[in-house]
């Protein structure tokens, strides 16, 4: 495991970005659980999926790209509006006070 931030670098229902191996990842603190997408948008072609809204689609947790308000669900990175394009996830989780990276 990697440590990759502090839990008092987390804001509660929204985004920050990380690097990670010179990678922006952005990443979501929900309900005590740690959402972790890479944030490039490959629709509006910029790195900005940190700063997108979070929200709930017919059950599926997801943040609106803030471009062209495409949505990516949290969980497997597929996006809702065109099933061939999709994101990179990451499986994070929280040991004490940081945020871990499981490789």
């Amino acid at each position: 495991m990697k440590k990759i931030c502090n839990t008092k670098d987390l804001i509660a229902n929204s985004g920050i970005c990380v690097l990670i191996d010179k990678e922006q990842v952005a990443l979501f603190y929900i309900d005590k659980t740690i959402y972790a997408i890479n944030n490039y948008d490959p629709i509006g072609k910029a790195n900005v999926l940190s700063r997108g809204i979070i929200g709930d689609i017919e059950g599926n947790l997801v943040v609106a790209s803030p471009l062209y308000k495409e949505h990516f669900d949290l969980k497997t990175g597929k996006c809702l509006e065109d099933e061939n394009v999709s994101i990179k996830t990451y499986e994070c989780e929280i040991k004490d006070d940081g945020v871990y990276l499981v490789e």
